[in-house]
């Protein structure tokens, strides 16, 4: 039996040991004779590289490498040109037509997506470039969906990494980096948009190396592929000085340095479910790479799900991606990504495999949630008049759903057979499911996001952030002392010269809840805050969240222009003339810390006295829209946010003012 290695100085020294000391049995005598010869680092990462890759033998598989396919995924931080550059391969493969007309950022294809201007889940798509089929995953930048990109890099062979020329890596690009390095993918480094006036490409290149480094890459890794580019313009380049004129080297790179899937040929059909899809015809898809063997339409298979429980299905249909879409396919060969579809109980991270050998492939694993909020169904008195779905079955049959299209998402009953608990990365990423809720026809109440604590050792922990900020110069003290009242530890400061400063704190999960409105009006829109979870660490104690208190509405009816002028002295109005309300409703924000009961429905009281002179109009101040992330920041534990199709209001969990003055009488008697 003979072994091949992948590192050349590994096979160096195998010729020269005696033949015996090369077959299994003489690794360890082979690792012990290298540890004179290389330093401790070295020698650690070349025993990670000292796998066989070809082992040739009767009792031994065979790994065969499917040169035909590449599997990639995009990975960067938000807004880093992800989405742009995978148009600019589009069109530059071949995938459309010359002079067709396609839209900017093809793979949003969600309609949120495309308002707010980012990735929230990954998708898959192809491109053919000399006869190889390169599958690419375009993944979310944004890192309340990071569930997104552990679940989909699990179908990639390699990753190219996007950094922004100015902006350098940020928070989510060291969280992406350090999952495809995790998964030993082949990594490719793109710095981007090195055409902006601030660009600083040699500085970013750098700090991308030190990145690298910070996350304890090994020498092989580190030894990364790098091009430049102007994804906006389809151009990509060797240094950051010339100008390129198209993608192609992009592609070639991706072809010669990302290796392809390697298969076992003597091992059965396995695939791993990394996404589902539904199909009105077919019904439920699964989506997942093909680990080893091959399949065909009609083939008898089982789904090994989670704790060994099997489940027969025959595949009726078999898709494959072809540019945007998915066309059905007879055989699906080894290291392609699949659909397939033939089976309804499915769940991201099953197995699919053959009767006669069921050999589940290792699931796929995920990040703890570090957020939770309630869901529940919409009890106030205007319940059920805007909304197609209000029934508590619909919405946990919702909840559950969204269970098995993201992994990062948890739901968990609680003692309210009307309420649940949905736990998550973050708040941004509960407010667009909220968001998706709500355009699906459901009316809910959610309540206010809290961070998950953990009890250790008799201890609270809590979830600790390291908190990036970009800012000018000007409002580096007002940013400091937020965040310091807010319990965070600064821990570096870089000043680049150009006016802009980079700050960087230690700050616990639940200070950054909320803060992100109030940290843009001090920065007067200019400011950049990023975060990634560095971990848990003992309970900081507590601080004020807000220091305004609500105006609550103290009986039902409409808003009157009148009653809402008189209430302006005392806050900000939410509401405008002819919006319903009723008791227990928050229509304004309160000057001070406390919250008052008032009368918007106020009308001005006639009598049979002819005024002296004419009524003076009434002119009040314009309202802002109410927004939902706004709402899920601004309320209180005591108050919850109302969510139709139609409207976002705002109200106090205890609707009746009575009962809220008896509970409040009964806190203070406690207290003293």
């Amino acid at each position: 039996m003979r072994i091949e290695y992948e590192n050349a100085s590994m096979r160096s020294i195998a010729s020269n040991l005696p033949q015996k000391s090369q077959d299994i049995n003489g690794i360890l005598a082979l690792y012990t004779f290298s540890s004179c010869l290389v330093s401790h680092f070295q020698l650690t990462a070349s025993l990670r590289r000292m796998r066989p890759l070809h082992i040739i033998g009767d009792t031994m598989s065979t790994k065969v490498t499917n040169e035909a396919i590449r599997n990639i995924a995009i990975i960067a931080h938000v807004d880093h040109g992800k989405t742009t550059l995978v148009d600019a391969m589009f069109k530059q493969s071949g995938l459309f037509r010359e002079g067709q007309a396609v839209d900017d950022r093809i793979m949003d294809s969600q309609d949120l997506e495309r308002e707010r201007g980012i990735t929230i889940s990954a998708k898959n798509c192809s491109v053919n470039w000399k006869d190889v089929k390169i599958n690419i995953i375009d993944t979310p930048g944004h890192a309340d969906f990071g569930g997104e990109v552990e679940r989909s890099i699990s179908m990639a062979d390699g990753a190219i990494l996007l950094v922004d020329a100015s902006e350098g890596p940020l928070p989510q690009t060291r969280f992406v980096l350090k999952k495809a390095l995790e998964q030993g993918l082949s990594l490719m480094v793109v710095i981007n948009k090195v055409d902006r006036q601030d660009a600083r490409p040699a500085e970013v290149l750098d700090e991308v190396y030190d990145l690298f480094i910070d996350l304890e890459a090994n020498e092989e890794q580190l030894d990364f592929p790098l091009l430049y580019a102007v994804g906006r313009d389809g151009i990509a380049m060797e240094t950051a000085e010339e100008r390129g004129e198209n993608l192609h080297i992009l592609l070639d790179m991706v072809v010669d340095k990302v290796p392809g899937p390697t298969y076992d040929a003597n091992e059965p059909f396995q695939m791993l479910v990394s996404d589902l899809s539904y199909s009105d015809y077919v019904g439920r898809l699964a989506i997942g790479k093909v680990h080893h063997g091959k399949a065909q339409s009609n083939d008898q298979l089982i789904c090994l799900a989670d704790e060994g429980k099997t489940v027969p299905l025959k595949v009726t249909k078999l898709q494959t991606y072809d540019g945007l879409k998915v066309i059905p396919t007879e055989t699906c060969d080894p290291g392609d990504i699949v659909v397939i579809a033939g089976i309804e109980d499915v769940k991201i991270g099953d197995t699919i495999c053959t009767k006669e050998s069921p050999k589940a492939l290792p699931r796929i694993t995920v990040d703890e949630p570090t957020v939770s909020m309630r869901f529940g169904i919409n009890t106030s008195p205007l319940a059920g008049k805007e909304g197609k779905h209000v029934q508590t079955n619909k919405i946990k049959e919702r909840l559950y759903k969204e269970t098995l299209l993201n992994v990062a998402i948890q739901v968990e009953d609680t003692e309210n057979r009307d309420a649940y608990l949905v736990k998550g990365r973050g708040e941004f990423q509960m407010a667009i499911l909220v968001e998706q809720m709500r355009r699906e026809g459901f009316e809910l109440s959610v309540g206010r996001p809290e961070v998950i604590i953990k009890v250790e050792n008799g201890k609270k922990l809590e979830p600790i952030e390291h908190l990036f900020i970009d800012c000018d110069e000007d409002f580096m003290g007002v940013v400091t002392e937020k965040i310091q009242t807010r319990k965070g530890r600064m821990t570096n400061m870089v000043n680049h010269g150009t006016g802009r400063v980079r700050l960087e704190f230690s700050v616990p999960s639940r200070s950054l809840i909320g803060y992100r409105d109030e940290f843009l009006t001090d920065t007067k829109g200019t400011g950049l805050m990023n975060s990634y979870l560095e971990g848990y660490d003992e309970h900081r104690g507590e601080f004020a969240s807000r220091y305004t208190g609500s105006l609550v509405a103290d009986r039902n009816g409409k808003g009157v222009a009148y009653g809402l002028f008189n209430l302006e002295p005392r806050g900000r109005i939410f509401i405008v003339p002819g919006d319903p309300i009723y008791e227990g409703m928050i229509i304004g924000e309160h000057n001070r810390d406390n919250d008052i009961n008032v009368n918007g429905s106020k009308e001005k009281k006639l009598t049979n006295m002819r005024a002296s002179g004419k009524d003076e109009a009434v002119i009040l101040t314009p309202v802002k829209p109410m927004t939902l992330e706004y709402a899920l920041n601004f309320i209180k534990d005591d108050e919850m946010v109302e969510v139709t199709p139609e409207s976002i209001r705002l109200r106090k969990i205890e609707l009746s003012a009575l009962v809220r003055h008896r509970t409040e009488g009964k806190k203070k008697k406690g207290k003293d």
